[in-house]
């Protein structure tokens, strides 16, 4: 974890919590429930400014291209909308074979993929 290394970071230099509280501009009961996970979300300011005491950076890295998520949400709701069809289809007697889902999936995951991105993204 993210914060744990922040810890360790703390005491390999030998720094007390009053100490990088002051490096920081952090209060120190912040800086002590944030290295200790006792703050469950801590502001990004605080975490730059203790990293940055304890002579670390904070970076976002691109953990997947857009093309990658966008396609992954495409899918996820193609797969709900999918099953809620499949659903329907069971209780009328009319069962979906698996191939027919997977085409079903596909398609209409391009279809999200090419709509508007607010349906794309929307919770419904």
């Amino acid at each position: 974890m993210f914060f744990s290394e922040l810890e360790k970071k703390r005491q390999s230099l030998g720094l007390s919590i009053l100490q990088l509280a002051k490096r920081s501009g952090v209060s120190k009961p912040t800086v002590q429930r944030t290295l200790t996970g006792e703050r469950a979300n801590p502001t990004f300011a605080h975490v730059s400014a203790i990293a940055s005491a304890l002579g670390l950076s904070v970076s976002l890295e691109t953990e997947h291209r857009s093309f990658e998520m966008r396609k992954k949400q495409a899918e996820a709701k193609a797969k709900k909308l999918v099953a809620l069809v499949q659903g329907s289809s069971g209780l009328e007697g009319q069962a979906v074979d698996s191939d027919t889902i997977r085409e079903m999936i596909e398609e209409t995951t391009m279809e999200f993929m090419s709509g508007s991105n607010r349906k794309l993204w929307s919770d419904v």
